[in-house]
């Protein structure tokens, strides 16, 4: 095998930045499919509650306990086996849960995380060793059988060993917790939470950790105060605000529609970017965590139940009648203290505002070239791929909802206003990414490398922010110039070659233009023709200008063929008399330059 080869066939490395989120990534993708589940379950307590709920009723607040004690832990567990393998991993996963629910006197919300993704991987494990074996006919027994033997020898386990040995770690747990509250302790736990959301693990760490741990305290107290610890969207409105104040350039001017995203929509990634621009702005952010934090101890703040997103409507929809001031008082405090020491920061800041514009632009025009010369190339190995190839954009963020859903629509706005309507636009969580053919795959700068390891063959897009990125201009730039052009991006080591190109005397000598097309440019085609008879024209010219097949062209003097560079290049060796042009797209200069010279 070659060196190069080898280097293709090899895998990425993976940093330890990239291996921690994805097992944070990986417990969060328990939680966060069943977030709607968790919010009903808080809705009923919240509402139904008896005594102690908004409108207190008996009757309908009997499905509380069993939506804690069975629904919730059975979804997770089901969710973590077929994260692992699929609906077989999906069905142990689901079944092992219940051997943990019924070993345990507490709800088996970190039991499921463990239980769901062992018994998909036992499932898993137990098919690769067999199912090839299986004699035609007898797949179905085995399927049936084979994950009804192996979900209860997990549950047996789970009952008799997990379920025991959870509820004695969630025990000691919540003795940590009580213990941190006690002591006025539980603040501090913002100086890592703040730069950890920064870094992308702010569902791990809130529907990873938090979540299993504050529903715990639910049933103990009724609400939790960790449910307010990552959510809190006081830190994040805090700098927005300082930004829409006090800030430079294009940051300045984009933040104001970021704080309105950030607090009513509660997608907190759209801050991050402003930080990760100013690292000194974590003080800002973890002195409003901590201040946050605090402020609902101190008052007794707590929710019912998990809020996602972290919106301040999500916050109030979950908070008990007696919790709104101290909730509100936390989130206040959080943005009044943010807000000075980021101010305080950016006051202080002498750069240039338009430094940072500055290296987008770069960035954006160094593309932007090379898509003009029909050159792209990927990032992630040796490959070259071409956005010619092209079939769907994904959106990539780390939980595959509110960060990449609005992109999505933002993007998918600018393609309609471009005419690319043919090419879908759709978003997912980092996970659960394919490796697929024809993927341009749009994420954040820290996930790029997790996503290039999911989709080896996918054109990876990095971009700061969801919100505003110059790089959406190229995409939609460099797939009008694919589509039009109809080649895409070359190897590097190719050339695109203008065979036979006209000097301006030989233009004299053209009775008709024909532009030629197969089915890669058959629109594009049209849209030239129509534009270059709309030039000629306007020139008060004669020649004629037809639309015409690669198999009906003439090779006879006195006719002009225009076409992509790709189909001229094909034509370069087989035609002697007629003129050949290549044009890059349809603003290229030389269409002026025929108009203007054809008699």
């Amino acid at each position: 095998m070659s060196q190069d080869t080898k280097n293709l066939s090899e895998k990425p490395k993976t940093s330890l930045k990239a291996k921690v989120q994805k097992f944070g990534t990986f417990l969060s993708g328990m939680i966060m499919p069943n977030i709607a589940a968790i919010i009903a379950w808080g809705l009923i307590t919240a509402i139904f509650l008896s005594p102690g709920g908004w409108f207190p009723d008996a009757a309908i607040n009997k499905m509380s306990s069993p939506a804690l004690t069975y629904l919730l832990p059975l979804l997770i567990g089901y969710t973590g086996g077929k994260m692992v393998y699929e609906d077989r991993g999906a069905i142990v996963g689901a079944i092992v849960t219940l051997g943990a629910i019924v070993g345990s006197d507490v709800p088996m919300f970190i039991g499921a995380m463990i239980m769901g993704p062992l018994g998909g991987w036992c499932m898993k494990k137990v098919d690769s060793l067999f199912q090839a074996k299986i004699k035609s006919g007898f797949e179905m027994i085995y399927n049936n059988f084979s994950a009804g033997i192996i979900g209860m020898l997990l549950a047996i386990l789970a009952e008799i060993v997990v379920g025991p040995l959870v509820v004695a770690g969630s025990n000691v747990m919540a003795i940590g917790v009580d213990w941190i509250i006690s002591v006025h302790a539980l603040p501090l736990a913002n100086i890592f939470i703040e730069p950890a959301k920064v870094l992308f693990l702010n569902n791990a760490l809130g529907n990873g950790i938090l979540v299993p741990l504050g529903i715990q305290q639910v049933t103990d107290a009724g609400k939790s105060v960790l449910f307010l610890l990552e959510s809190n969207p006081g830190p994040g409105i805090g700098v927005l605000l300082a930004f829409s104040l006090f800030g430079k350039g294009s940051a300045k001017s984009s933040a104001p529609g970021a704080a309105i995203i950030q607090f009513f929509g509660g997608i907190h990634e759209i801050y991050f970017p402003y930080i990760m621009m100013k690292p000194s702005l974590f003080l800002a952010v973890i002195g409003g965590g901590i201040t946050g934090t605090f402020t609902f101890q101190m008052l007794g703040a707590g929710l019912k139940a998990a809020a996602s997103p972290g919106s301040i409507i999500s916050i109030l929809l979950m908070t008990p009648k007696d919790s709104y001031i101290a909730v509100l008082a936390g989130i206040l405090s959080a943005a009044i203290v943010s807000f000075v020491i980021a101010t305080i920061i950016l006051k202080r800041d002498k750069s240039n505002p338009e430094d940072d514009d500055f290296a987008n632009k770069q960035a954006q025009v160094s593309n932007m070239k090379s898509a003009s010369k029909g050159k792209t190339l990927v990032t992630n190995g040796s490959q070259a791929m071409d956005y010619a190839s092209v079939q769907k954009v994904i959106f990539a963020c780390d939980a595959g909802m509110g960060s990449s859903a609005m992109g999505a629509s933002l993007l998918r706005d600018r393609f309609k206003k471009a005419g690319l309507q043919d090419i879908p636009v759709t978003n997912v969580a980092v996970r659960n990414l394919k490796n697929e053919n024809g993927l341009l795959v749009v994420t954040q700068e820290e996930l790029q490398e997790r996503a290039q390891q999911k989709a080896l063959h996918a054109l990876s897009v990095a971009v700061q922010n969801f919100m505003n990125s110059p790089r959406y201009d190229e995409i939609v730039e460099n797939l009008k110039d694919a589509q039009l052009g109809g080649s895409g991006a070359v190897d590097k080591q190719s050339a695109v070659v203008e065979a036979k190109e006209p000097v301006v005397n030989d233009f004299i000598n053209v009775a008709e233009i024909q532009v030629a097309y197969d089915k890669s440019n058959a629109g594009s085609a049209t849209m030239t023709t129509d534009i270059l008879s709309e030039k000629i024209n306007h020139a008060n010219k004669q020649t004629r200008v037809k639309r015409v097949t690669i198999r009906d062209l003439q090779d006879k003097d006195g006719n002009l063929i225009v076409s992509t560079p790709k189909i001229i290049e094909t034509l370069t060796n087989k035609y002697q008399h007629a003129q050949l042009i290549a044009i890059e797209n349809l603003v290229d200069n030389k269409l002026n330059e025929i108009s203007k010279n054809v008699q």
